[in-house]
């Protein structure tokens, strides 16, 4: 190659070099992206404890100043005020399962609660940010944020992802508005006593919006015409305004039933042959598994329980002595996980030998043990 060729030649293989250095970096930058999203999005699926509303929890409505009603609103819960002890409208509004505190101690109280609650919520992190409009958005429990007013159009959707103790606190840093018609929908476990709305100033409901969750508001909370309130209104420093709505506490999602699970093996087995382990749980449950474990140390995959609440296994022991069985049930949501009381095995070595022949002639065999029972 003449220098002539070698000048042009170098900067032909450079640019080369220099894009393949150029997709390494993109794709660091796109790699070093992912994970920074990942962990943000992490944040708020995180485990959240619940916010303890005390005593205010049993108020379906609760103002500071004054609550008022107009038209047929119907509550099912407790209906208060404090410290102002004015509530107007009932009758024509109704009040079921419940009474109404017009700045009664029971009401006193609930308001103390209340601000409780209200410090708590406020002071949840991490928060991660959401925009302004809650509309077409779908949320995983967690602690979400928007820095101004909070507003929806549309539908929300809250994912409780199976369970039922999902908690969702939504915080907003000043004013919460919903559009006519919006609608909070709760799926896959998620349960408006678990959902919490922080609203650092008012609240305004727009009509026939269908809601669901527990209100804070630091000051007050207006509720137009025809909404379907799962949850509670709860003002700490205003009023509450009703107009012909119709409000329920949430309801608390009945515990988990209690399970016992048992194992059984055979007493005896022999070292390379295989025996089945069974495990019954009772109540029969709606499905879960079992993890069969070998001296604390998981056998296999978990099996699912059958409809008669039974799982097994066939499992061969590769080692001699004693070695201690036990089932792990996993629960569902309606069922409590359990484990059983262990059950011995002893395992013996060597293979059976038994004679065996056919037409006369006689020999020997050898073979796995039949099971010992249980």
């Amino acid at each position: 190659m003449s220098e002539v060729e070698a000048r042009f030649a170098g900067p032909l293989v450079r640019p080369r070099k220099a894009r393949v250095y150029i997709g390494w970096l993109i794709a660091a930058i796109v790699a070093t992206t992912a994970v920074t999203q990942s962990i943000s999005s992490g944040i708020a699926s995180a485990a959240v404890a619940p916010v303890g509303l005390g005593s205010a929890a049993s108020f379906a409505v609760l103002g500071g100043t004054t609550v008022t009603n107009t038209g047929a609103t119907t509550v099912s819960g407790n209906v208060g005020v404090s410290p102002g002890t004015a509530i107007t409208g009932f009758p024509p509004g109704t009040v079921v399962n419940g009474a109404l505190h017009p700045g009664d101690a029971v009401a006193a109280q609930a308001h103390t609660d209340l601000q409780t609650a209200y410090t708590d919520a406020a002071g949840r992190t991490p928060a991660t940010p959401v925009t302004t409009d809650l509309g077409g958005q779908t949320l995983t429990p967690g602690v979400y944020k928007a820095a101004a007013g909070m507003s929806l159009n549309g539908t929300v959707t809250l994912d409780g992802q199976g369970d039922p103790n999902a908690v969702f606190i939504l915080q907003a840093g000043s004013t919460l508005i919903t559009g006519a018609n919006s609608v909070v929908a709760l799926v896959n476990g998620a349960a408006a006593n678990n959902v919490f709305w922080q609203v650092g100033s008012s609240a305004t409901l727009g009509t026939n919006t269908n809601f669901a969750g527990s209100i804070l508001a630091l000051t007050s909370i207006t509720v137009t015409t025809g909404v379907t309130m799962n949850g509670r209104f709860l003002a700490l420093n205003g009023a509450v305004t009703l107009d012909t709505d119709a409000i329920t506490l949430p309801s608390t999602p009945p515990p988990p039933t209690p399970t016992t699970t048992t194992v059984s093996a055979p007493a005896k087995a022999t070292k390379d042959c295989a025996v089945t382990l069974r495990a019954t749980v009772a109540p029969v449950p709606n499905g879960g598994t079992v993890q069969f474990q070998d001296d604390g140390v998981d056998i296999g995959s978990p099996v699912p329980v059958s409809a008669t609440g039974v799982a097994t296994l066939s499992y061969t022991f590769t080692t001699t002595g004693a070695h201690s069985i036990t089932a792990i049930y996993s629960g569902t949501l309606a069922f409590d996980g359990s484990t059983s009381a262990p059950v011995t095995v002893d395992v013996e070595g060597g293979m059976w030998s038994g004679s065996s022949g056919s037409g006369g002639s006689s020999g020997s065999s050898e073979g796995c043990k039949p099971e010992h029972g249980s």
